[in-house]
Order: C-alpha cells, then structure tokens, then sequence
C-alpha cells in the first residue's frame, strides 16, 4: 500500500505558504511591506529556506516582488494594477461563465443554488456587517466559483483563482473605509437566475458586478494606491 502522508517538511512548507497567503490577501502584511526574514521565522516558526521557498512561490503569483539581494516586499498596490487586473478578470469571467452555461448539467444547477443559499442565508443573519465576515467571503467566493465550474478547464480555473484572490486584496482595503455596501444580494440573484436561464445576459450582469466593485474600491481605497492623485483619480473614475 502507498503512504500517501506528506512528508512533514513538505506539510510545513505549504501550510507557511497559505498562511504568508492569507496573511497578505487580507492585508495583515501591507503591500508595499519589507519582509524581514527574521519577523517571518518567528511569527511562522519556520526556517529560512521554508520561509525562502514560500516567498518564490508567492512572487510567482504576483502577490510579493523579490528585490534581488535585498529580499522581499508584498507587491505594492495601485490603480493602474487593478485596473488591469479587472479588465483580465472581465475577460476570463465571461469566457467561463459562458463556457459553463454551454456544459453545465442538472448537477452544477444545484451547486450554484445550493452555494446561493448557504451565502444568503448567512448575509441575512449577519445584517449590514456581512461583508467583513471571514466565513461570508468564503462562501461568496464558492458561489462566483460555482457558477463557472462547469466550463470544463482546469487551466482556466486556476488562472482565474489567482485573478480572485489578487482582486481579494482590493476589496479587503476597501472594506476597511466603507460605513455601507451596495446590495450584492440583489447582483448575485440576478446573475444566478440569468445563468441558470442560460441567457446571454448572465455575461453582461457578471461584467458589471466586478466593474462596479472595482469603482467602490477606488472610491474608498484609492488614496491607498501607489498612483492616487487627485488627477488620476479622476481618469480612473471615467471608465
């Protein structure tokens, strides 16, 4: 019989990758950030090589840049970065989405209902503080993923959960400036039925829904950003 337990040190190099992960998706570690080996090897009790192997792997992502010798940053922020890093979302939602309303069965129906509800239901109870809740976050991002699982690549879903998770960040930012957020539940019910339906709409509405966040989070979070003058703030607003 194959031992199919990981080996401990692999086990602990990828459990520091998602953490160093998480930790900046979620902006405990501030883009722009050094990231000192010494803080790193005592907050995540890992060696220097583990803690070298990871930050390669997270610069692969786009998530932090390396410096040459002078080590790592969490990779800056700025509004030319998300905004292209929304236009190759819109690009790529659309074409799985599409893709999965062509494929989808009676099963990827129910998966899409199903993650609604469990979203929903959680907002409901939550009220207007919901979008700060860890465990809504996870749940909105299975109902996005949900919705494109049926386009049948896996390469195009990959592409897309590393676009997700850097968009993440953005919205992360802005949560922490704003006292109110729009009705998504509206969006998300809105683009599930047009999915379901299997309209061409559906298309339109998901475009919309990641363009529109995209405004929020300049509105709120802009001055953040490595390029947020008031002059380009205004260029950025018009598209």
């Amino acid at each position: 019989m194959i031992d199919l337990v990981k080996p401990k040190g692999e086990t602990r190099a990828g459990d520091v990758l998602q953490r160093l992960r998480e930790d900046i998706l979620g902006c405990v570690l501030q883009p722009g950030e050094k990231l000192r080996f010494e803080y790193l090897r005592d907050r995540y009790e890992v060696s220097f090589s583990t803690l070298r192997e990871a930050l390669s792997r997270l610069a692969a992502e786009q998530l932090v840049v390396a410096e040459g010798q002078r080590g790592f940053v969490v990779a800056p922020v700025s509004i030319a970065d998300l905004q292209d890093l929304t236009n190759a979302r819109v690009l790529l939602e659309r074409e799985v989405l599409r893709q999965s309303i062509a494929n989808g069965d009676d099963a990827w129906e129910a998966g899409i209902l199903a993650s609604y509800h469990r979203m929903d239901r959680l907002q409901t109870r939550l009220g207007d503080q919901y979008y700060l809740d860890a465990t809504w976050s996870r749940l909105h991002e299975d109902f996005h993923y949900t919705l494109v699982s049926a386009c049948g690549s896996p390469v195009l879903l990959g592409i897309r959960q590393k676009l997700f998770e850097r968009a993440h960040r953005y919205r992360r930012m802005s949560s922490q400036f704003r006292t109110q957020w729009r009705p998504k539940d509206v969006e998300h019910k809105a683009i599930m039925d047009a999915a379901l339906d299997r309209l061409p709409e559906a298309l339109t509405l998901i475009e919309a829904h990641i363009r529109e966040t995209t405004t929020n989070v300049i509105e709120f979070a802009g001055h953040l950003f490595e390029d947020s003058t008031p002059a380009k703030r205004r260029v950025s607003s018009k598209d």
